[in-house]
């Protein structure tokens, strides 16, 4: 007799029939599993509403903040191979003088001229306004 036998034997003679016990342990496990996925279900229900308003009362702020944002620039010159943006300004773009094509954007305000011997610095700076 093999071991998976004797041990379903024994169980059987100890309880003297399977059955009832076997159908309760299946209800038990039936309305364990059931139990809990109706309320999820009615729990995932309830968070998708919420998601979906959340994310509707976001867009429609995004939009209308989105709709009165403007790019407001201006240009700054400077003698020599610097030169900085005005507070709140960042710089998008540069031009030297002497013909000098060689430059980086220093301390995120600061334009930098590479070349030698520059005799001016242009820095176009830009910062988002709202009207």
């Amino acid at each position: 007799m093999a071991f998976t036998e004797l041990v379903y034997s024994r169980a059987l003679s100890e309880t003297g029939s399977s059955a009832p016990s076997g159908m309760k342990a299946a209800v038990f496990l039936l309305l364990a599993l059931l139990v809990p996925a109706g309320h999820t279900a009615a729990q995932c229900l309830i968070d998708n509403v919420v998601d979906l308003k959340m994310q509707a009362a976001i867009s429609s702020i995004v939009s209308a903040t989105l709709a009165k944002a403007k790019l407001l620039c201006q240009d700054v010159l400077a003698r020599g191979a610097l030169v900085s943006c005005p507070a709140g300004y960042k710089p998008t773009g540069c031009a030297c003088g002497m013909g000098c094509g060689s430059w980086d954007i220093r301390t995120d305000s600061t334009c930098h001229c590479q070349c030698a011997g520059i005799d001016w610095t242009a820095a176009r700076c830009c910062k988002i306004g709202l009207e």
